[in-house]
């Protein structure tokens, strides 16, 4: 039985034209809904290509700070590779930790031996489904002068991301099957509408 904690996903994305559609199917199945903007930065090690040649994958870490809430904090949190599609063909399961920053998350990052490498800004909807939370969004390019972000053109693709609201714990009272089971009986529902999947990132 391993000790780590995972995030169950699927990942779906949809034409702009479909928004008033998906948006009106996932609000009927959820318990609550928001709007969500946020920023979210990339780091990897500095070292992250010496390791790419030695051939090792580095462990990329994310920063997350939900910008229409005024205390949010920073969220970092690392993936590490997805599990075997052999294991878990329906969904993607990796392994996730997280940790909350109170203060400068850049500066916390960076004292950990990591540079940034991208940023975007996530503009969309945050829904709420039993164990799961259901993001949707158009991702917003970075200005390189003001750092603001800018607004998504009309047509800009929306994505979807549906998955734990939390790291799980693969036990017997909770085994990850049963988070599996809740991610696929969202993308039943979507069926026709928008097309989840499991995707190896």
């Amino acid at each position: 039985m391993s000790s780590h904690s995972y995030e169950v996903a699927l990942f779906g994305d949809f034409f702009a034209q479909d928004l008033p559609a998906v948006l009106n199917r996932i609000t009927l199945h959820s318990q609550s809904a928001h709007q969500m903007h946020a920023r979210e930065i990339v780091f990897e090690p500095y070292d992250a290509q010496t390791q790419r040649e030695a051939g090792q994958e580095p462990v990329v870490l994310r920063g997350r700070k939900e910008l229409l809430e005024p205390d949010a904090r920073w969220l970092l949190y690392s993936y590490l590779k997805p599990e075997s599609a052999r294991v878990h063909p329906e969904a993607t399961v990796r392994p996730w930790a997280t940790c909350q920053v109170v203060g400068n998350a850049l500066n916390f990052a960076s004292a950990l031996g990591y540079i940034r490498r991208s940023q975007i800004y996530k503009r969309g909807y945050v829904f709420r489904r039993g164990p799961l939370v259901i993001q949707m969004f158009q991702q917003e390019q970075v200005d390189l002068k003001t750092h603001k972000p800018i607004p998504a053109h009309a047509d800009t693709l929306w994505e979807v991301e549906v998955k734990t609201a939390a790291p799980v714990r693969n036990t017997p009272e909770t085994p990850l099957s049963k988070y599996v089971d809740a991610v696929l009986e969202v993308q039943l529902l979507m069926k026709g509408l928008l097309d989840l999947r499991r995707q190896d990132v």
